[in-house]
């Protein structure tokens, strides 16, 4: 199930190229928070992602908007990403406060019975509260445009999919991160190869000097050449991913939610004195 709908966002994106826009807006973003990083630091760069999450928002729901409605205009898809950009935004705030205010519980918890100081078993617990909640709720955005969801709703519906496909949902992530995987490989052979001169001091390090190696030290080795050659880089890879994964997901969502969801029915009986079982 989960390749044969990457074959289907491939076809999608080359019959329908105005789905690589938020590939385009997303990688200029992410160059320009690079670039913010080495010229003024983490201060403004953590602003600006706020910032750009927000707009890239916008695009994101008109491409799937633009997947919807099978096609349309410029000016179609971004009427339609304006038009369902709350019903995407406000789910994602949902379960971000939950998430954070299950971690305060556990804090709270872990600190009255003195484990507030176990990072490793705070770590643990983090781990195994978010990747459950991201997992079960990940298609939210979906049922919220492709179903016309409202915000618990489409949460609900996201939960209730997931539960009823798992193995399918974990073929694919699995498919996701090795096309993340296979496309940052790539990218960084070729920064590596391009860089490979600014890069060599590295190898003649010790252990020592590669722990304590900061980023500002990376900035000067690499220099202002290899500052925008990382820039191109990633906005390729931006690019390449956004509109993909994004068309594969909803790829995916469409199959999984046209297949029936089985729903046991209880059934009420009782057994004999000899065992046997009578239904009502």
């Amino acid at each position: 199930m989960a390749v044969a709908e990457l074959r289907e966002a491939v076809a999608l994106l080359v019959r329908m190229p105005l789905l690589l826009i938020p590939g385009v807006v997303g990688g200029i973003f992410a160059a320009v928070l690079w670039m913010t990083l080495f010229i003024s630091g983490t201060f403004f760069t953590s602003r600006l992602i706020i910032i750009f999450s927000l707009i890239l928002l916008l695009f994101i729901t008109s491409m799937l908007f633009m997947i919807r409605n099978n096609g349309g205009t410029l000016m179609t898809m971004l009427a339609g990403g304006i038009q369902y950009y709350f019903r995407v935004l406000l789910p994602q705030l949902v379960i971000l406060f939950a998430i954070m205010l299950v971690f305060i519980l556990c804090t709270i918890t872990f600190a009255l019975l003195g484990q507030a100081s176990d990072i490793g078993l705070m770590m643990f617990f983090t781990i195994a509260i978010l990747i459950p909640t991201l997992m079960l709720t990940f298609f939210f955005d979906m049922t919220a445009v492709f179903e016309d969801r409202r915000v618990f709703e489409s949460i609900q519906r996201s939960i209730l999919l997931v539960s009823n496909h798992m193995m399918e949902v974990l073929a694919f992530f699995m498919v996701s991160a090795l096309l993340c995987a296979g496309v940052m490989f790539g990218l960084m052979i070729v920064w590596e190869a391009i860089l490979y001169d600014k890069l060599k001091p590295i190898m003649d390090f010790t252990d020592a000097e590669r722990e304590a190696f900061t980023p500002d030290q990376l900035f000067a080795l690499i220099g202002q050449d290899g500052i925008w050659v990382t820039a191109i880089l990633l906005f390729v890879g931006v690019l390449i991913l956004l509109p993909l994964l994004f068309s594969y997901k909803a790829c995916f969502f469409k199959k999984m939610a046209s297949s029936p969801i089985r729903i046991e029915q209880q059934t009420y009986g009782e057994f004999d004195s000899k065992g046997r079982w009578y239904k009502y």
